[in-house]
């Protein structure tokens, strides 16, 4: 059975980190995962973490803020994976919302 699998995170770290282990650790084709900002606004998350708070180069300072107007949508089409084991992986890697249409 289709069903799709969404978990709302509130930082891009989060969401980008639960897309990595779906693909990459449980063989979920990155075909059938969609990441977006919850809402109209571009959106960073609603927490800065990672890349937004740190420039990724020693000794080089963080210039500019990210855009922090709501939290990151991560949804995945599940066609014969198991919706359970999606809802966990999203959750585990903090997603605040899990659910399913």
């Amino acid at each position: 059975m289709e069903r799709t699998i969404t978990g709302h995170f509130a930082t891009r770290r989060e969401a980008e980190l639960g897309v990595e282990h779906l693909v990459q650790d449980h063989g979920i084709a990155r075909t059938d995962v969609f990441v977006q900002a919850s809402g109209a606004a571009n959106s960073a998350g609603s927490r800065a973490a990672g890349a937004d708070v740190h420039s990724g180069h020693p000794g080089v300072g963080k210039s500019g803020k990210p855009e922090l107007e709501g939290e990151i949508e991560v949804s995945v089409d599940c066609h014969a994976d198991d919706p359970e084991v999606v809802e966990a992986i999203l959750k585990e890697q903090g997603a605040r919302r899990v659910g399913s249409q």
